[in-house]
């Protein structure tokens, strides 16, 4: 089992930042796909960024050049720096982590929610205008 925490939510103006934190423990090792995930009030949850194990990185068009994901491995710390935020990224933001999926004799990670099977229970993130 894969114990994910998210801390660094929280109100913040328009065109501010903010910095989201994910400590990953248990059966959780580097190679794992990390991801970032949003979901706002009466929508669908979407993938917001991920990371896979060699550092390659994939972003929704909606945060691209806003928004980065990095992660620490020895320190088991999965970060997103949110800058330039919106209104519109008001959401719950929650961390994931998922073994990757075999393609073409190598991994792959995909912003999917299925590709992750840990979840976190999730931090709020609120942009006001």
């Amino acid at each position: 089992q894969v114990h994910l925490v998210e801390s660094g939510g929280g109100a913040v103006q328009a065109g501010g930042s903010l910095r989201l934190s994910c400590a990953a423990s248990g059966y959780y090792h580097n190679d794992y796909c990390m991801g970032w995930f949003r979901q706002a009030p009466g929508k669908e949850r979407e993938g917001v960024a991920i990371i896979d194990s060699d550092g390659d990185t994939n972003y929704a068009d909606s945060v691209e050049g806003r928004f980065t994901i990095s992660k620490d491995n020895a320190k088991n710390t999965l970060y997103l720096q949110m800058d330039s935020l919106k209104p519109e990224d008001t959401a719950m933001y929650y961390c994931a982590a998922g073994e990757p999926l075999p393609y073409g004799g190598s991994w792959l990670c995909v912003r999917f929610e299925s590709n992750f099977g840990y979840w976190g229970q999730g931090t709020q993130v609120t942009v006001s205008s």
